[in-house]
Formats: C-alpha cells, structure tokens, sequence
C-alpha cells in the first residue's frame, strides 16, 4: 500500500501547482513517504493508540518534580523520519538537493499523507510549523541563531519541536480572558501562571505562550507572545510543571497536558501587546493544518470503505455491487476529491501571502481568512461523516478496534473542536464581512472563476443561481440584527465553502472524462435535490469514478 501512489488526483494537483524546479524532485519523495505512512507510520500509530500512549512521570527515585513525558520508541521513529522529510525545516531553509526552499504546498501534501495513518502526530508537526512561522517572523536575531535552527532541524541538529499555548482554565475560546502574567526581569521576563489544555508540552523543545505584562490591559489587547524554552541550558526544567496529561477520546498520539509556569525564563516575541495578533496569523496557518488533516481522514476512510465493499460478500454479491453502496461510495469518492482540490485551492493563495508577507494588502488577507474559515468548518465537519460512513459500510466490524475505523471517528471528531469550533468560525466568517465587506469579494472571485469555464453549461447555471440566492439571501440578514445574523453565520459559511468547493469541481470538470463526471455529479449533489431518476447519475457513473482512477505506477 502507497498513500501517495494510490492517488492520482494529489499528484496531478501538486504537478500542476508546484513549479518545475521543485515538482520532480517532490514526486519522488512523495512516493517514498506514502509508502512509509501506509505502512510503518500506520503500524507504530496502532500501538501508540492502543498500548503506547504518552505517560506522565511526575517524580523521580528522589521524590523530585521532573515532569517528564514517555513516548514509545515506535512513536520516537516517527518524530525522527517526518521531520527528517522536511515537513517544517524545507518551508523555511533550502532543500540540499536543489539548493532552494520548499513552500507550504508541499509540506501540507506530507500532512495530507501523513494524516491518512497518524492525525495525531500532524498535531505536533502542526505546532511546530506554527512555532517556525512566529520566530521567523518576530524574534529577534539572538532568539533565531540559538533556537530556530533546532525548530527547523531535517537531521542536522537536534529536534526542538514547537507548541502555542493558548488555553486557560477560565478562557477557552475567550483568550482576552486569559490570566497568565509576566514579569521583566534584566533582559527577560518570568512567567507566572497556568495553560489549562497545552499540546504537546513535555515533548516541545521551545513552546509560544500568550502573556500579560503586569501593567497591560485587560482583552486580547493586553496580550504579548513570549518564547518559553521547555529546558535551561543545563537540561533542568525551566520553572515548567506538568499537572497531569488529559485522558482524551482520540488523537492520543500527542500529549496535551495542565501546565503551571513558576518563573519560567521568557522572551518577548515582536512588539508588547501585540501576542493576540500574531498569534491569530499562526492560527491561520494551524487552521489550514486542520484541514488538511480532515481530508486525510477523509481519504482514509473512503479508502477503507471502498475496500471493504470490495472484498465483503452479502447474500452471494460483493457489497460494492449494491445499488446503495455504490451511491455512498460514489458521493464520498466526489466529495474528498472536490475538497481535496478546494484546500489545495486555498492552499496557493495562503502560500503565496506567506512566501510575500509584504504584498499581501487588506483584500487579500481577508480573502485568504475567509476561505481558510469556511473550509476548516466544512472539512472538519466531513470528516466525521466519513468516518462514521466508513464504520457503518464495515457493519459490526467497524466498532472493533482491530479496524482503523474506531480511530478514524475518535481522531476526527477533536477536529471540530481545534482551531475553532463551528460557532467561532461562523463568528469569523461574520467579522469579516463587516470589516472587509468580504462576502462581496467572495461572490466577485466566483463570478471571475465561473466566466472562464467552459462546457457544463447546465452545471453553471445551477452555481450561479445558487451564488444569486446567497447573495440575496446573505444581504437581507445582515439588515437584521446582530442576534439573527449570529444565528445565521454558521449557515453563511456552509453555504459559502459548498459553493466554493462547485466552481473549483467545474474549474477541473472542463478536463473532460472523468473530471467532468466528479463536476456533474457534485453539483447536482449539491443544488438539484434529491429528484426522482430511472437513470441516477451516482448509478450511471459509478464505474468511471469508483475504477477509472488509475494508480501511478
């Protein structure tokens, strides 16, 4: 099994986005990689989340607090070759081989792939991306030369991975009610407090941790982003403890842990109260981790469904010769595939603001946060669909932990929660529209992107109705009150990213032959209702999209 070469569509998106230069050399790592995550990395996660999860050893012989986390060696194995892969180090520092950088396009191919076996370590890969992204942005030279290179190791030094630690006991998704303080002290400053669900912790090497300078106001305003090394110098805690690890339902992989600071030695990251902000910028980038996580789920449990109903025999028929089956597996096949290219989509433009921070201007940063709200809520959500499909097309055997299909649902369903539930992201979508005008500028893009389509006229004009009645309908609830338009954002945002996720099926649908079918069959899915047929399209094309996918060789 190959994660990579079972996946034509990935590797035509990434042939047609990665440039010529990076693109060959990319395909085959990428090759190597699948393999790796089908195989090994997809073992040593079925032991780490049934035998091998992360353990808390508060004391030593002596009775000393060492807050210390085990990891299994399996576990270790795959920190050491993901990394190694250049997952975070090649966005940020040449490749050897080519002599330039990576870019976000291909790490977050790696995470797609690597999701399909261990979500819960792209949550570790996910905080150190997140932890690069600050420092090189925002710390100063001295902070850089000691630490970033360490954050951004490929084999060359040793690993530090990253963790944001964000949450407190009495906040949650209200950071401006956060309470952990700093003190200055010489050059740095000491941390008081506690972090109430940090990813990560024990196992970080440097750790980006929201504070409140004595003296600054209430409210995210009051709030500056510290670097906080896990260890001092001497390999001695760095005034850090470990109240317990969480007992949680699923990604058991990474340990989120209750954290107290007792004077940990701090290091003031940009400007004083400026944390709030630049933290936001990272949450941009761990939101897109996010979905790109939920479609590797979402592949994984198509894929195991997909061959279950292949193998599985029910009153003398494989099940995949079922009329209902072949529907459930023709609509998810079409939906992971449509999103997988939508957050591909949205993947260039976060790349290209990131690689040119500086010509990113107000439209495009709103632009670039609406997509990444919309399609974080809608993949998260899928992924749970999925995954509870995938279970259900395994019948009883899909509740038995000899399957992945247990773990898939466990593992998708934190994916909701992280980053942004639904509510804040429906919340997100609705500042943006009142800041930036944003829906405008969505329905503009579309317009542009729907006129240069060609064929599938019937399928164009349904999007483009559709794009019509959510304009109208968007328009008259923000003339109501701000109740109502809070009611309604979460909607807004469906709305939006399913018609997002059309134009970019109709965009590959004007390729032909099959593409053209996954097009049809997503629009009408999507807009025509379930109408009465004697010829389904799921039935009528249920060949082309369930067989016609030709594995790379």
């Amino acid at each position: 099994m190959n994660f990579y070469k079972s996946d034509p569509v990935l590797s035509e998106i990434l042939e047609e986005h990665l440039d010529s230069s990076l693109w060959p050399w990319a395909d085959e790592q990428l090759r190597r990689f699948g393999k790796l995550c089908a195989n090994e990395i997809d073992e040593r996660a079925v032991h780490t989340d049934r035998e091998g999860q992360p353990k808390l050893i508060k004391y030593d012989k002596m009775g000393e607090d060492i807050s210390e986390v085990w990891v299994n060696e399996g576990y270790k194995q795959t920190i050491k070759e993901t990394y190694n892969e250049g997952i975070v180090g090649y966005i940020h520092k040449p490749i050897p081989e080519l002599g330039r950088k990576g870019n976000y396009t291909y790490s977050y191919a790696q995470g797609y792939l690597l999701s399909q076996s261990e979500p819960g370590f792209y949550c570790p890969v996910t905080l150190t991306m997140a932890t690069a992204y600050l420092m090189d942005h925002y710390a100063d030279n001295h902070l850089k030369e000691k630490y970033l290179p360490h954050v951004l190791s490929t084999g060359d030094k040793d690993l530090y991975e990253g963790a944001t630690f964000l949450t407190e006991r009495q906040g949650g998704s209200d950071v401006g009610a956060n309470e952990v303080k700093a003190v200055p002290e010489g050059n740095h400053y000491k941390i008081y407090g506690e972090k109430y669900f940090a990813s990560n912790a024990g196992t970080c090497g440097v750790a980006m941790v929201l504070a409140r300078i004595e003296g600054s106001p209430k409210g995210t305003k009051g709030l500056s982003l510290f670097l906080v090394p896990w260890r001092n110098d001497d390999d001695s805690l760095n005034g850090i403890q470990i109240r317990r690890l969480k007992d949680k339902l699923g990604v058991r992989a990474v340990p989120s842990a209750e954290v107290e600071f007792n004077g940990a030695e701090a290091y003031l990251m940009g400007e004083a109260d400026q944390g709030f902000y630049y933290m936001m910028e990272a949450l941009n980038l761990s939101r897109v981790c996010n979905a790109v996580a939920s479609i590797g789920i979402m592949r994984r449990a198509y894929t195991e469904a997909h061959d279950y109903a292949s193998k599985r025999r029910a009153f003398d028929h494989e099940l995949i010769n079922y009329p209902m089956i072949k529907d459930t597996l023709v609509r998810m096949s079409v939906k992971q595939e449509v999103e997988l290219r939508t957050v591909f989509d949205m993947i260039q433009s976060f790349d290209k603001a990131a690689s040119n921070p500086s010509l990113e201007d107000e439209t495009t940063k709103a632009m670039n946060r609406l997509r990444i709200a919309i399609m974080k809520k809608e993949t998260a959500e899928q992924a749970v669909h999925f995954a509870h499909e995938s279970l259900e097309m395994h019948g009883g055997n899909g509740y038995i932990e000899d399957f992945v299909t247990p773990r898939l649902l466990r593992d998708a369903q934190v994916l909701t929660v992280w980053e942004g539930t639904a509510n804040i992201l429906g919340l997100e979508v609705l500042r943006l529209v009142h800041r930036y005008k944003a829906h405008e500028l969505f329905f503009q893009e579309m317009t542009r992107r729907l006129s240069f389509i060609e064929g599938l006229m019937n399928e164009v004009s349904m999007v483009t109705k559709e794009m019509s009645d959510l304009r109208e309908w968007m328009n008259r609830i923000l003339q109501k009150g701000k109740d109502l338009q809070t009611f309604y954002s979460k909607r807004m945002a469906q709305r939006m990213a399913i018609l997002y996720e059309s134009v970019v099926a109709l965009e590959a649908g004007g390729k032909g032959g099959r593409h053209r079918k996954v097009a049809e069959l997503y629009v009408h899915q999507a807009y025509a209702g379930e109408e009465f047929s004697d010829q389904p399209k799921s039935l009528q094309y249920s060949d082309s999209i369930l067989h016609d996918h030709k594995v790379l060789s």
